[in-house]
């Protein structure tokens, strides 16, 4: 693939290694070749590596195939998830997983991009509605200060929420920031 071709979005394969392209961007000195230079996240461990380079050079595309699975549970080890299509099950260890265990549920459909038959990761929804489970309690003097209160989700993460959210409200949480956007409904 000729490296006038790359844009944002794009895979390559560098050393063996897959590389989504996260920036791309076109520069034309005064003289000399065109440059352009990459801002790349590694989908394996979500490094990063910034690289330059020169018009007319090829860079390797990487072959990425995006699947959508079902998170069906965790067995402590492991997140097991299974491919909506074939019924195929994977396992995902903790550390690939990270922060984004704070937003699985079972049942939370997600994107798997697979190189092969090799999972490279999750990408979760942009957002995901949770029951909360614990909140603080607040008395009319609290609101005057305080305009948020700790929440507990079901999933044991710790959110920042308005001080109407009540245990038992499911509320849409931002999964890019890890942030409360909405209440959905409330306890009955």
């Amino acid at each position: 693939m000729d490296i006038g071709d790359v844009r944002k979005g794009s895979k390559l394969l560098i050393n063996g290694i897959p590389y989504n392209v996260d920036e791309a961007e076109f520069m034309k000195p005064g003289k000399g070749r065109a440059i352009y230079r990459l801002k790349l996240r590694n989908l394996l461990d979500d490094s990063t590596l910034d690289i330059t380079h020169h018009s007319g050079e090829k860079v390797e595309e990487a072959h990425v195939s995006n699947y959508e699975m079902q998170y069906l549970y965790n067995d402590g080890e492991h997140y097991v998830f299974m491919n909506t299509e074939t019924f195929e099950q994977y396992l995902f260890d903790k550390e690939k997983i990270g922060d984004k265990k704070h937003f699985l549920k079972e049942g939370t459909l997600v994107t798997v991009p697979m190189m092969g038959e090799k999972p490279l990761g999750i990408s979760l929804p942009t957002f995901v509605e949770l029951e909360v489970r614990e909140s603080a309690t607040t008395t009319k003097a609290d609101t005057i200060t305080a305009q948020t209160k700790a929440a507990v989700l079901e999933t044991g993460y710790t959110i920042g929420v308005p001080t109407f959210v009540k245990e038992g409200d499911i509320i849409k949480i931002d999964t890019r920031t890890g942030t409360y956007v909405e209440r959905v409904s409330t306890k009955k």
